[in-house]
């Protein structure tokens, strides 16, 4: 790959060329990361620890958890590191890696979205049926696809950009490498690629935001005619998941819906889809989920009850 190419290695310039904003930037995506692992790490254990595991919402949120962990540490640890240095290099070829796994875990994580949503719209619209439809076999083919999708999609994404010839700049106006700073360094014209990937990441993503969108309003219309008490606890938590949801979306629509232009502002919103919004996942589906915090609760409970004994 390297003998195609004038270009090694990549400069990335990262969130800020000031050293205080860097550090301040350190202490705040350190904390973020943290609050993913710990998060995440735990609605892990405590699904596939207790009878959770044997529901499909807290199957697809198990896997959604671990597709969180990995999507973070794709970019986040190599983010810190490059806060830290004063030269943030990444070699061609664990640029070319970072870019397809980052794609591949969040085309996963854009799939298991619109299968939860699916999930829940057929348990509240279809209540009869649910057992049947969100059979455990129909669970494991919906995870199937999803992993497959992001495949596809992350393969696609590689391709493009893995024929590009790189004879000159090297500086990456981003803290990781991503399809759009790539393109805007490759020495050939990328317009026909850029319309691809618009095709490709814009329309995937916008597609399945509009998926997701009707999906809650058909909930929330189903649920218009349940008592007061019931409705505004639905409303409540589809409220935070619909809010995550266009934190995380909008932010990835922003990049990757319009033409091989960049922004000072792409980073920015780059941390909203990498970082923050996986960071809420796990508060929303735990602090904001009865079953999950009991089953939390008994599992520790559980756990000292045995340490004492």
């Amino acid at each position: 790959m390297e003998n195609r190419n004038n270009v090694t290695v990549f400069i990335l310039l990262g969130l800020s060329q000031n050293k205080s904003i860097e550090i301040l930037f350190f202490v705040l995506i350190l904390f973020c990361y943290i609050a993913i692992w710990v998060g995440n790490m735990l609605i892990m254990i405590s699904i596939t620890c207790t009878q959770l595991i044997d529901q499909p919402m807290y199957f697809f949120l198990n896997y959604l958890s671990l597709s969180d962990l990995c999507y973070t540490s794709t970019v986040t640890p190599k983010l810190m590191t490059d806060l830290l240095t004063e030269k943030k290099i990444i070699s061609y070829n664990n640029c070319m890696i970072q870019l397809f796994i980052i794609h591949f875990l969040g085309g996963i994580e854009i799939f298991i979205l619109t299968a939860m949503a699916y999930d829940r719209y057929v348990a509240i619209c279809k209540p009869l049926h649910y057992t049947i439809i969100m059979s455990r076999q129909r669970c494991n083919t919906i995870i199937i696809t999803c992993f497959t999708g992001g495949f596809v999609h992350s393969a696609s994404q590689f391709f493009l950009t893995i024929f590009l010839p790189f004879c000159g700049p090297n500086e990456i106006d981003h803290y990781f490498c991503d399809v759009y700073p790539l393109l805007k360094l490759a020495c050939t014209d990328t317009y026909t690629i850029s319309l691809l990937v618009i095709i490709n990441s814009g329309l995937i993503a916008l597609v399945t935001f509009v998926i997701l969108m009707l999906s809650y309003f058909l909930i929330l219309y189903t649920i218009s005619v349940h008592p007061a008490e019931s409705r505004s606890k639905a409303l409540s938590t589809c409220g935070s998941h619909i809010t995550v949801m266009v934190m995380f979306f909008v932010s990835v629509l922003f990049i990757y819906i319009r033409l091989n232009i960049t922004f000072p502002e792409d980073k920015v919103f780059a941390l909203f889809y990498t970082i923050i919004a996986p960071m809420f996942n796990p508060l929303i589906y735990t602090l904001r989920n009865l079953e999950m915090k009991n089953a939390i609760r008994k599992m520790w409970y559980n756990q000292m009850f045995a340490e004492r004994k």
